[in-house]
């Protein structure tokens, strides 16, 4: 059984930083993982993705130049580093990892398996 765990979420000012950490054990293989997040009253939107085997990432605009995703293969772990922070990016951060059927990385139909969330406040 596929179990990510998240870590590393938390109450920061505006401007300040936060890395997060997801650890993925139980996986035959990986193709890539991805990160979401969900606002209170929104929907899950996509933040970030890296592609496992060859680091390919791909960010949602409103990130980039801030956030950067990577991974530790050897540790079945992703991380988000977020820099730069604004109330708005105040949200439950979670991590995913992709299933048998990919439909692109900003597609939350092509991540089979999720983490249980943590919390990110970002305070201005």
């Amino acid at each position: 059984q596929v179990q990510l765990v998240e870590t590393g979420g938390g109450s920061v000012q505006a401007g300040g930083s936060l890395r997060l950490s997801c650890t993925v054990s139980g996986a035959i293989s990986i193709y890539a993982m991805g990160w979401f997040r969900q606002a209170p009253g929104k929907e899950r939107e996509f933040v970030a993705a890296v592609h496992w085997s060859g680091g390919t990432t791909s960010y949602a605009e409103h990130v980039k130049g801030r956030f950067t995703v990577s991974r530790d293969n050897a540790g079945n772990t992703v991380y988000l580093q977020m820099t730069s922070l604004k109330p708005e990016d105040t949200a439950v951060y979670y991590c995913a990892k992709t299933g048998h059927i990919f439909y692109g990385y900003t597609d939350p139909d092509s991540y089979a398996s999720w983490g249980q969330g943590t919390q990110v406040t970002v305070s201005s």
